[in-house]
């Protein structure tokens, strides 16, 4: 195990800060610390088109890359983790396929690919949402430097 992670550490260190924020806020890590290690856990695309990453972004990446142009806009100083509270608290479906974002990231669906969505109606996965703490599940963590 501990060969393991100092084969992959120099890996780990590359990882974009965002990525691992949002893990985190997505409640995505199950403490292990090796959700940063697994890509599965949560690639790129979550947010670019590319695997790689980079540009171009998806739907949803574009809809953070607003939410921050906003906030800066209107006089803001939003860090990444409030940026991402902001838009889900919006209520925005950034691919279209009729589920809000909260409701994709919570179902682990994409939120930035309208062919991924829950297999549930929208009602019944708004109804185990707003059971499970709704979109305050995913705001910033109090641990977090702002």
């Amino acid at each position: 195990m501990i060969a393991l992670l100092v084969l992959t550490a120099p890996a780990a260190l590359a990882l974009p800060k965002y990525r691992l924020q949002a893990i985190t806020q997505f409640h995505l890590d199950d403490g292990s610390g090796l959700a940063a290690l697994d890509r599965r856990v949560m690639s790129c695309s979550y947010c670019h088109v590319k695997e790689s990453g980079g540009a171009p972004w998806n739907p949803f990446g574009e809809a953070i890359r607003a939410t921050f142009k906003a906030n800066a806009e209107a006089g803001g100083k939003a860090k990444f983790p409030e940026i991402l509270s902001i838009l889900l608290k919006s209520e925005q479906d950034a691919d279209g396929d009729t589920y809000p974002d909260a409701l994709e990231v919570w179902a682990k669906t994409l939120p930035g690919d309208a062919e991924s969505k829950p297999t549930e109606p929208l009602e019944t996965v708004q109804a185990e949402f707003e059971a499970a703490g709704g979109v305050g599940q995913f705001g910033p963590q109090e641990t977090e430097k702002k």
